[in-house]
């Protein structure tokens, strides 16, 4: 596989989809219905997709997307790699407009993450990694200026991650949205052990990225997630140099018979 090109692909994909997610966003009409789940659903979550779709279609490697077809175990279980999606990560802090969505890109080899892609359409900031060349940030860059730039991390501000980082407290990172007891207790038992501790709450897969950018120590998650929710974090994980789990330590994996994640802890 060639992972410059994969990845160039891949960064055009997700800038793509901020436009359309974008051009949803600044309107009147997100166009919102529930799924099955009681999970929101709008229109920017349709458009990106397609739109990734589209355009990872030239890698003629399989796609999973949250929004799309679900396919079944057998259609899948031996696919060497494959593309995992999440169109719109943070459907509902997209419908608050606080800005903490992002679009999630994944690449999977044998059930491991080795590239991932994490585009914030509102700040225009992207994250990514690999496991050939590491994780980086880069500020400001757009789908018109990725286009007559063409991909290169030295074609923009790229910065390693994790970023050098002033001193500060243990910092732990949790959902803006979905808080559960189980991680309250988890985070009790980190302050009797840390003592003054600082708590950042934020959306979307943008925990992930707080913790390859070395802003926060850990995330812990106790509940519900898929893995198009994870898989693209846990790869820019593992290419800073941080960790994703199940909470007792042993691998995680994807491709699962059942796509539902285990409990987790992210450590930087």
């Amino acid at each position: 596989m060639d992972f410059n090109k994969l990845m160039k692909i891949a960064v055009e994909a997700s800038l793509a989809a901020g436009d359309e997610i974008l051009a949803v966003y600044k309107g009147d009409d997100f166009q919102i219905v529930s799924k099955e789940d009681n999970s929101p659903l709008t229109k920017a979550d349709k458009n990106a997709h397609l739109k990734i779709v589209e355009i990872l279609l030239e890698t003629n490697i399989p796609i999973l997307s949250e929004e799309g077809k679900l396919l079944s175990f057998n259609e899948r279980k031996n696919w060497e790699y494959f593309w995992l999606v999440d169109p719109l990560d943070g459907t509902k802090e997209f419908i608050k407009r606080n800005g903490e969505f992002t679009v999630n890109i994944a690449l999977i080899h044998n059930k491991i993450p080795v590239m991932g892609i994490i585009y914030v359409p509102v700040t225009s900031v992207l994250y990514f990694g690999d496991s050939e060349t590491g994780a980086f940030k880069i500020e400001g860059i757009n789908f018109t200026g990725y286009k007559k730039e063409g991909f290169s991390v030295f074609s923009f501000d790229a910065q390693k991650l994790p970023l050098p980082a002033d001193k500060r407290n243990f910092t732990v990172v949790g959902s803006r949205s979905h808080m559960s007891d189980e991680t309250l207790e988890y985070i009790k038992k980190i302050k009797e052990e840390k003592g003054e501790i600082e708590l950042m709450s934020v959306g979307s897969s943008l925990k992930h990225c707080m913790i390859a950018e070395g802003k926060s120590d850990v995330y812990p998650r106790f509940g519900t997630t898929m893995e198009w929710d994870t898989a693209a974090g846990h790869a820019i994980l593992n290419a800073s140099g941080a960790s994703l789990t199940q909470v007792n330590g042993s691998p995680f994996l994807y491709n699962k018979e059942n796509l539902l994640n285990p409990d987790f802890i992210v450590k930087r």
